[in-house]
């Protein structure tokens, strides 16, 4: 009998409303998405990394309106001009793209909604009150703030809310309270961080409300497979894009080797969609949810969340035509915690370029290499032990591989960094430019230009999954593409095993690798 394929880890991030163009909060949680899934593959496992775009709904219906385009022709333009090109931009290496106006999403989605129909999960009803546009959202009066004139504002775009009253189909959403609240106590991390699952928690034990599912006066959706007056709610068209692209109602054995997702990923504004609707469609539709749900803050920009509509939605290629696509992941990887807000400035991420990849990461490489050049003709010494430096390098190994597992993307990325500056005092205080000098002190010269070698072979393997070209171009520098092969194929849990490169690997002087940027 053959063995049963191991289950692949699944991450993804939310699909993309295509409204408008993508600006850095979208690549913030694409970025992330992206270094935990290198991660994975880098420890020899089965990775599968979606991401796509969310393109039904009135907020894109209206703005096809506004750009005099029909909203497929609409979507189709954004898609393949911005949404997909991004994904280069920022080299992302998702394994698949989904739209939820593939046929592959469209056809799974009326079948998934036509079997909780037929079991008595969706029932006809009317709906009044507030919905936000902005956020596809309907809205509890409790939540709405105060505006001028005495209008009622969404809290998140402080934007007013349009009153609706529809005769819709409703999903049994209030059935689930103990359900989810049972399912919440046996998965204590399934929402995550921390703070999030007790805004999840306290938001269903004050009770739910069935969920209106459809909407019969506009036509830009997924028509409802039992009547087709209507359409089904953007949300609950999309939330199923999870399980539509990993084969659910087409591809059984594929469903079976990616489902459950182990990780959405998701915005704060979004995560009781996530955490609260998505979890109790599946328990009706007798699937398992997924593994974790984990909501990254907002992106702030002079205080504010980013927004297109205050200028302050700033393009991803913006940054990157200055910094370069590895310092752009950096930062926003290393600058903010995952999990809560951060602020965005120009100022901050020129200082955090200069003083953690230039004069760190950037400093040692130029150092070792040029050193082993002038005091060895480029090839490297022979393994040595440095006590010191190994263990600096195993303690970042397993400090980073522990931040992984709880999605602390910045630990991760600390732990690395913090052994390059451990090596960049240690070479400051052995100082191998005055070991050199003393022909007696050869094996003292080898023994630092071997260790600073490995403990960068390590951060390389370590910083990979957040900076691919820069950390390609550094294990190539160390000789060790050749010797060890690709940096990708590189075990990051065996990084830290002493002596991996070989006497004689090629050391080369490379361009640097984070060149000075102009003041202005």
């Amino acid at each position: 009998m053959a063995e049963q394929q191991k289950k692949a880890y699944y991450v993804t991030t939310p699909i993309y409303y295509v409204n408008d163009a993508p600006h850095i909060g979208h690549a913030y949680t694409t970025v992330a998405g992206d270094m935990l899934t290198r991660w994975h593959r880098q420890r020899g496992e089965d990775v599968w990394f979606l991401t796509g775009t969310d393109e039904h709904g009135q907020k894109v219906m209206r703005a096809a309106e506004a750009g005099g385009v029909s909203p497929q022709e609409w979507t189709d333009r954004l898609v393949e001009t911005e949404w997909k090109p991004v994904l280069q931009t920022i080299d992302a290496a998702n394994d698949d793209f989904i739209r939820t106006t593939d046929e592959r999403h469209s056809e799974r989605v009326r079948e998934f909604w036509q079997t909780l129909y037929d079991a008595g999960e969706v029932f006809e009803g009317a709906y009044e009150g507030p919905y936000c546009v902005h956020c596809e959202e309907f809205k509890l009066p409790g939540e709405l703030v105060d505006g001028e004139d005495g209008a009622k504002l969404c809290p998140i775009h402080n934007r007013p809310v349009e009153m609706l009253s529809e005769k819709n189909y409703f999903f049994r959403l209030s059935a689930y309270a103990d359900k989810l609240l049972a399912f919440y106590e046996a998965n204590p991390t399934f929402v995550q961080p921390e703070s999030a699952r007790n805004e999840v928690l306290a938001f269903v034990r004050q009770g739910l409300q069935d969920l209106s599912i459809t909407r019969s006066t506009f036509d830009w959706g997924i028509p409802v497979p039992w009547d087709d007056s209507h359409v089904l709610y953007v949300w609950i068209d999309a939330l199923l894009n999870y399980a539509t692209a990993a084969g659910y109602g087409t591809d059984p054995e594929r469903f079976a080797h990616l489902w459950p997702a182990d990780v959405h990923l998701v915005g704060k504004d979004i995560l009781r969609f996530h955490a609260v609707i998505w979890p109790a469609m599946l328990m009706a539709a007798g699937l398992e949810p997924p593994r974790q749900v984990f909501a990254n803050g907002w992106l702030l920009v002079g205080g504010e969340k980013m927004s297109k509509t205050k200028l302050t939605g700033i393009p991803p290629r913006q940054i990157i035509d200055v910094f370069g696509s590895d310092a752009f992941r950096y930062y926003f990887l290393r600058a903010i915690p995952f999990g809560q807000d951060g602020s965005f400035s120009w100022e901050d991420m020129a200082a955090r370029y200069k003083a953690d990849l230039a004069d760190q990461l950037g400093n040692l490489a130029s150092r070792l290499t040029s050193m082993v050049g002038r005091y060895r003709d480029g090839a490297l010494p022979a393994p040595v032990d440095e006590p010191a430096v190994r263990e600096a390098a195993e303690h970042a190994v397993t400090t980073a591989e522990a931040a992984i597992d709880v999605i602390d993307l910045q630990g991760a990325i600390i732990a690395a960094m913090d052994l390059v500056r451990v090596v960049n005092n240690y070479v400051s205080e052995t100082a191998p430019w005055q070991v050199a000098k003393d022909e007696t002190r050869a094996a003292d010269l080898d023994r630092i230009l071997y260790a600073t070698a490995e403990a960068l072979r390590v951060a390389a393997v370590l910083l990979n999954p957040v900076m691919p070209k820069a950390c390609a171009i550094l294990w190539g520098a160390l000789g060790a593409e050749v010797t060890l092969g690709p940096i990708a194929d590189q075990r990051v849990q065996e990084a830290a095993t002493w002596g991996r490169l070989p006497a004689g690997a090629t050391v080369t002087k490379t361009e640097p690798m984070f060149p000075r940027i102009e003041d202005e």
